[in-house]
């Protein structure tokens, strides 16, 4: 390493480095119909179907904060995050694992909490909970998920099948995971050396809920295979939503326009917004952590979308020369760039 160039990975971003990290690999099995460079990889089960893998990994410091982060909700959470992908390739989860890096400041009791959360999770979404690992950690809790799902070959949507003038479907709203996370946050650095702390919380628990227990979306992929719709192309909304729009105009060699005032944001992640003075419309684009999903659908089932009742159209898909843009209500274009973890 001495004698190498050093790269910052700030100069990178995210998305840069695992791009960088898996430009070599290579499927050597006929079974890996897709590795690397989606929300999970997909793995032939027969003939006619498919195993979704997919893996997450949370750190205490950096995704979560147990100052105010109940075990249980985290537990919860945990399986949202890891079920998330598997939804985003229109397959149903099946199975999970948990595996736990431990440190001594944990009790028992905390980790009886945790798992609690999951078992509470797993009952939810009609999935196992079938194995793991715990080892000892010097840096706090760490969290690894792993998820697999399953559906049928022709099913499994890609982040790679958007078609030009093809809708941009969201469902949920936007924004309400950050402002939660920003309000714990405030409540912590103002309750510091406050020897019994009463948080002010009122009026914004939807925020709390967002953030802390977020569902995952099963019900849209229920839904959609009711109504027989197989989307063109589909992805988490883990990253924030202009940071997946990139995503999917990367891997679909698209363009994209989403209409600023046709994104979905509730009124308390507006009314914090305005308390914090924070733009809305950045929480929505750039927060992350709402694990809503966003897909793509031809132009002619538009009315059929619109019948659903549970989502917004917040754009369309464009030539990959037209780039992606964020549209204002004046008709001004707003280049939409990428996020992620910087260092």
């Amino acid at each position: 390493m001495e004698n190498k160039k050093r790269t910052e990975i700030a100069e990178l971003g995210e998305f840069g480095l695992i791009d960088l990290l898996t430009q070599n690999a290579t499927s050597n099995n006929s079974s890996t119909l897709k590795g690397v460079g989606d929300d999970a990889a997909v793995i032939a089960a027969d003939r006619y179907n498919a195993m979704v893998v997919t893996t997450d990994s949370l750190f205490e410091g950096i995704d979560f904060d147990l100052t105010y982060f109940p075990l249980k909700h985290l537990g919860y959470k945990a399986v949202t995050v890891g079920v998330s992908d598997v939804l985003a390739m229109n397959a149903t989860p099946e199975q999970i694992t948990i595996s736990l890096g431990v440190s001594s400041k944990i009790p028992v009791e905390a980790l009886q909490d945790f798992y609690e959360g999951i078992e509470f999770a797993c009952k939810e979404l009609g999935i196992d909970l079938v194995g793991g690992d715990t080892s000892a950690s010097m840096t706090g809790l760490v969290i690894n998920i792993t998820t697999i799902g399953r559906a049928k070959r022709k099913a499994i949507t890609y982040r790679s099948g958007a078609q030009f003038n093809d809708l941009i479907c969201i469902t949920g709203n936007l924004g309400a995971a950050y402002m939660g996370l920003h309000l714990l946050e405030r409540e912590k650095r103002v309750l510091h050396d406050v020897e019994q702390p009463e948080p002010q919380f009122k009026g914004y628990e939807y925020l709390l809920q967002r953030y802390l227990k977020p569902r995952a979306r099963k019900d849209i992929i229920d839904l959609l295979a009711e109504e027989k719709i197989v989307p063109t192309s589909m992805i988490d909304l883990s990253d924030g939503l202009g940071s997946e729009v990139l995503q999917i105009c990367k891997a679909s060699k698209c363009g994209a326009r989403i209409y600023l005032d046709r994104i979905p944001i509730a009124k308390q992640t507006s009314a914090l917004a305005e308390e914090m003075h924070i733009d809305p419309v950045v929480a929505a684009l750039n927060g992350g952590s709402d694990y809503e999903l966003m897909f793509t659908v031809p132009l002619a089932m538009q009315e059929q979308v619109m019948r659903l009742g549970v989502v917004d159209i917040v754009g369309h898909i464009t030539r990959e020369s037209t780039g992606a843009y964020l549209v204002t209500p004046d008709g001004s274009d707003i280049k939409i760039r990428a996020q992620g973890f910087k260092e």
